[in-house]
């Protein structure tokens, strides 16, 4: 969480008084979570790329690569397809203790949940491949 926070000597308690042009406030930000940014990333990504007139331009300016070299030395692959879903998640399922049924609780209203999946779609003569938004934002993101 974000606070401000005064160089004053250390015999001074409290926050905020200023002494002096030498002081100065600051803030201290915590480390977020990198899936949770990540997770921004790919939510703006989507909104910007679903409300673009020019779908192609988008890409282009976004950095996506129009074809990806063959992993197994063959012809590069061609970008073809946008793939995009939304899925909402209304439950959760996982084994029961001790019983061959699984322990199912759906989920009230409020807590649906909506997902939205986008993949980039290469293809060859011979193969085809799907790269995760958040696989390729992953990637550009790396230092």
């Amino acid at each position: 969480m974000p606070h401000d926070h005064s160089h004053a000597p250390h015999g001074h308690k409290g926050h905020n008084h200023s002494h002096g042009p030498a002081d100065h406030l600051h803030s201290h930000m915590e480390h977020a979570d990198p899936a949770a940014d990540l997770q921004v990333l790919a939510d703006e990504f989507i909104d910007s790329f679903r409300s673009a007139r020019d779908k192609s331009a988008y890409l282009e300016l976004a950095g996506v690569p129009r074809e990806l070299p063959d992993k197994e030395g063959g012809a590069p692959l061609k970008l073809v397809d946008i793939r995009l879903t939304t899925e909402w998640q209304v439950g959760t399922a996982s084994p029961s203790f001790g019983s061959a049924e699984l322990s199912y609780l759906p989920y009230p209203g409020p807590m649906v949940s909506e997902r939205a999946n986008f993949a980039f779609v290469y293809v060859s003569m011979t193969r085809k491949e799907e790269v995760d938004l958040r696989q390729f934002l992953a990637q550009r993101l790396e230092p």
